[in-house]
C-alpha cells in the first residue's frame, strides 16, 4: 500500500478510535484538524461548530494563529468560514488577496497573519449543517478535488461522531454534545493559559503538553485541563517530560 493510501488509513482509523462510549469530543475535533494539516497541501487548519443558538463557536485549532483568524471571522460575521456555514456548501478560495471586495476586512487581516488561500468545508449530516472545517495556506493555490474530498470525508466522519446515534435515540439531540465541547474548549483554553505562563511557551506548546499528558495517562483532555484550572494538578507534573501518573 503506497505511503498516501497508509496516511489516509491511519487519518481515519484515529478518527474512528476517538468514536468509542464516553468519548472526548474536544479530543476527536483535534484530532480532525491535525489529521487535516498531516494529510494535505495546507499549513493550518480550524472548526467551528454551531452552539445551541445557532452562533458559531470556534472549536479546535491545529495552530493559534489560525484560531486567532476563525475568531476574528466570528466576530465580524464575515469570511469563509461563515459562509460555508450558512450555504452548507464548501468555499474555496485559491488566493485570498483576489476576493478582498468579497470580504475586505477578513483578506486584510488573513493576509496580516500570512495565509494566502483557505478552503472550508461544511460539517453537515444529510441536511444539518453543524459548522465548518477550515483549511487555511501560507501560499496561493487550489486544492486539488481529491484533496477537497478528502477533508470532506474527514469532516463528514467527525460530524457523524459529533451526532451520535446515541443522541438521537435518547431525543438529546445536538445542543447536549455541542455545549458539552463548548464548555470544554473554554476549560482547555484556561488551562493551556496556566501551562503557557508556568512553562514560558507558546500557546501551541502548552497545548501539546496539554494533550500529550492527558494521553499518556489515559484521561480525557477536559478533565486534566479541568484539573489545572482548578488547581487540582500541578503544572509541573504536566509539563515533566514522559510523566505517567500513578493510582494512589
Amino acid at each position: 500500500m503506497p505511503d498516501r493510501e497508509r496516511q489516509v488509513t491511519r487519518a481515519f482509523v484515529a478518527l474512528a478510535d476517538t468514536l468509542v462510549d464516553d468519548y472526548d469530543v474536544a479530543d476527536l475535533l483535534h484530532t480532525l484538524v491535525v489529521q487535516c494539516v498531516e494529510l494535505l497541501d495546507v499549513a493550518a487548519a480550524g472548526l467551528t461548530l454551531a452552539d445551541e443558538r445557532g452562533g458559531l463557536q470556534v472549536l479546535a485549532s491545529s495552530t493559534e494563529q489560525a484560531r486567532l483568524l476563525e475568531l476574528f471571522q466570528l466576530d465580524i460575521d464575515e469570511g469563509p468560514c461563515v459562509e460555508c456555514f450558512t450555504t452548507s456548501t464548501p468555499v474555496l478560495v485559491a488566493d485570498i488577496a483576489a476576493a478582498a471586495a468579497r470580504w475586505p476586512r477578513f483578506a486584510a487581516e488573513a493576509a496580516k497573519d500570512g495565509f494566502a488561500s483557505v478552503h472550508a468545508v461544511p460539517m453537515r449530516l444529510r441536511r444539518q449543517t453543524i459548522g465548518a472545517l477550515n483549511l487555511f495556506g501560507h501560499s496561493p493555490g487550489e486544492l486539488s478535488a481529491d484533496d477537497v474530498a478528502l477533508a470532506q470525508g474527514l469532516a463528514d466522519t467527525a460530524t457523524i461522531g459529533i451526532l451520535h446515534e446515541r443522541a438521537f435515540r435518547q431525543g438529546e439531540l445536538l445542543s447536549e454534545q455541542l455545549q458539552t465541547a463548548l464548555n470544554s474548549r473554554v476549560i482547555i483554553e484556561q488551562a493551556k493559559g496556566v501551562l503557557a505562563v508556568s512553562g514560558r511557551l507558546s500557546m501551541d506548546a502548552a497545548f501539546t503538553a496539554l494533550r500529550g499528558y492527558a494521553r499518556r495517562n489515559n484521561r480525557r483532555l477536559s478533565d486534566v485541563a479541568r484539573a489545572l484550572a482548578d488547581r487540582d494538578l500541578a503544572p509541573a507534573v504536566v509539563l515533566a517530560p514522559s510523566t505517567v501518573s500513578r493510582p494512589r
